[in-house]
C-alpha cells in the first residue's frame, strides 16, 4: 500500500512493520519556529476551510483555498482581513436572499376537508387542540386524536381526548 493510493485493494496489517525508536527529548520546546514557505502540495491539491454563518442551507459560506495547511492557518490568523471578508459575505447574503421569491418550504402545506384542498395555514379553527397540561399528537390508521400531557401518578386529572371529527374537520372534545 503506497501513501498515493489510500483505497488501493492491500490491508495495512499485512505490510511489515519497522521497530520504533526512542525519540529524542526537544532541548527547548517553548521555542516557536516560524511556519517556512512550503511547495504546494503533490497532485495540485489544495486545503480549503470552509465558514459557514448558520446551520441552514440558506447560510452564507466563506471558503478560504490554502496551498498547504500552514498557508490555510496563516490566511485565518489575518483577523482583521478575516473580519471584514465575513462581514460583507453577510451583508450580500442578507441582500440577496431579501430578492428572492417564498420557496417550497416556506409556503405552509396543504390539508384535505370534505373534499377539498384547504392550506394549513388558514385562518379558520382547528377545534380543541390545546389543554393547561399540553397535549400530544396521535394519528394511526382512519383516527387522529390529541391527548392530555398530564401526569397521573402526580396526582393531576388528565383532560377528555380532542379527536378527530372527519364530517367537520375539527377537533372535538370525546366526553366519557
Amino acid at each position: 500500500m503506497t501513501p498515493d493510493d489510500p483505497f488501493a485493494d492491500v490491508s495495512p496489517w499485512n505490510t511489515p512493520t519497522t521497530p520504533i525508536t526512542e525519540e529524542k527529548p526537544l532541548t527547548n520546546p517553548t521555542t516557536v519556529v516560524p511556519a517556512a514557505v512550503h511547495a504546494p502540495m503533490a497532485g495540485g491539491h489544495k486545503v480549503r476551510v470552509t465558514l459557514k454563518g448558520g446551520t441552514g442551507y440558506d447560510a452564507p459560506w466563506v471558503t478560504i483555498d490554502g496551498t498547504d495547511i500552514a498557508d490555510a492557518a496563516a490566511q485565518l490568523s489575518r483577523t482583521d482581513e478575516v473580519k471584514r471578508l465575513l462581514d460583507a459575505a453577510a451583508k450580500a447574503g442578507s441582500y440577496f436572499a431579501s430578492t428572492g421569491t417564498t420557496t417550497k418550504s416556506e409556503v405552509a402545506p396543504k390539508r384535505f376537508e370534505n373534499g377539498k384542498v384547504v392550506p394549513s395555514g388558514s385562518t379558520e379553527h382547528q377545534g380543541v387542540t390545546t389543554c393547561p397540561h399540553g397535549r400530544t399528537h396521535v394519528a394511526k390508521g382512519g383516527w387522529e386524536a390529541y391527548f392530555c400531557n398530564a401526569d397521573e401518578r402526580a396526582g393531576e386529572e388528565k383532560c377528555p381526548a380532542a379527536f378527530l371529527n372527519k364530517k367537520t374537520g375539527r377537533f372535538e372534545l370525546k366526553l366519557a
